[in-house]
């Protein structure tokens, strides 16, 4: 007896370590390609393109909100880090920022296809959250052109800590330090995220949101802020299995930016902009999921 429950317990050791420690390694080693290639090219711009880029970017970024919902739509979690590393560089506006982090759904499409839902079904939900991702943004910019009366002056060096840029070395090396930075702290996070899902269980905060009707899409909402893959893994589950409806599911999916909200706070100083962003992020996902609730009364 003695033996088996020595057994019991090293197997379930192993799964916690499995569950908090393996998945939130492999989750951040992920993130890691994206990390890389935007501090890069954002090092190029800064030491290569210089004025020319920046030109560019002004005069075309009026419509960047398109191309951001259309990008975020793309079922992965690294675009909405690189937006965010972009922002904080001002080298996209705050509605592109946003037309990303409002269409990207992460995990959502590879747990619906799982789930047998209809394909129409699954093209219509990623159609609808880039379009009010790509809506969302470019009011966004319309307001802040007409608050400002002039465009956002793109400062890549706004990411760049004076005294730890490490540029005199290069490219390369500043771009890998950034990374291995941002990544450091995100892994940190994971891991503290992994272990609540872990010891909560799905179920627990399934119920918890399917137990309030109309509340629920300010908790989906609320809940999917947390900058990790795995909220749109409960959330797209949850949704299958009946225990949540398609618009709560929306509404924490509108809102789920992946690790994007955490390299954002990680790396754009104006702490009122973050807030704002997650404002945002908030009331967008609550109204438009209330919305798809009469849009996709089910999934099948």
């Amino acid at each position: 007896m003695a033996l088996l429950h020595a057994h019991g317990e090293g197997g379930g050791a192993l799964m916690v370590l499995e569950e908090i420690f393996l998945h939130g390694f492999l989750d951040t080693l992920k993130l890691l390609p994206f990390l890389f290639l935007t501090y890069l090219l954002m090092e190029y711009i800064e030491h290569k393109a210089g004025e020319r880029v920046e030109r560019f970017m002004k005069g075309a970024g009026k419509y960047s909100p398109l191309v951001g919902g259309a990008l975020g739509a793309v079922p992965q979690c690294g675009f909405g880090a690189a937006a965010s590393s972009l922002y904080a560089g001002r080298v996209i506006s705050l509605g592109t920022l946003l037309s990303v982090f409002l269409s990207t759904s992460d995990e959502m499409l590879p747990i619906l296809i799982s789930g047998r839902i209809p394909v129409g079904t699954v093209l219509l939900i990623l159609l609808y959250k880039a379009a009010v991702g790509a809506g969302v943004g470019l009011l966004v910019d319309l307001i802040m052109r007409l608050r400002h009366k002039e465009n956002v002056e793109i400062n890549i060096d706004e990411i760049c800590d004076n005294d730890n840029c490490h540029c005199e070395r290069g490219i390369f090396y500043s771009a890998l330090h950034h990374t291995l930075t941002v990544s450091l702290f995100v892994l940190i996070v994971t891991l503290l995220i992994n272990t609540l899902v872990f010891f909560v269980g799905e179920d627990t905060l399934g119920e918890f949101m399917s137990s309030i009707p109309v509340i629920s899409h300010i908790v989906a909402a609320v809940f999917g802020l947390i900058p990790n893959c795995a909220a749109s893994v409960v959330l797209a589950t949850l949704a299958t299995e009946g225990i949540i409806s398609v618009g709560t599911m929306l509404s924490g999916l509108f809102s789920g930016a992946g690790v994007g909200l955490l390299v954002l706070f990680r790396v754009n100083r104006h702490i009122k902009e973050n807030l704002l962003v997650v404002g945002i992020l908030v009331l967008v996902g609550a109204v438009f999921g209330l919305l798809g609730d009469l849009l996709f009364p089910a999934l099948i």
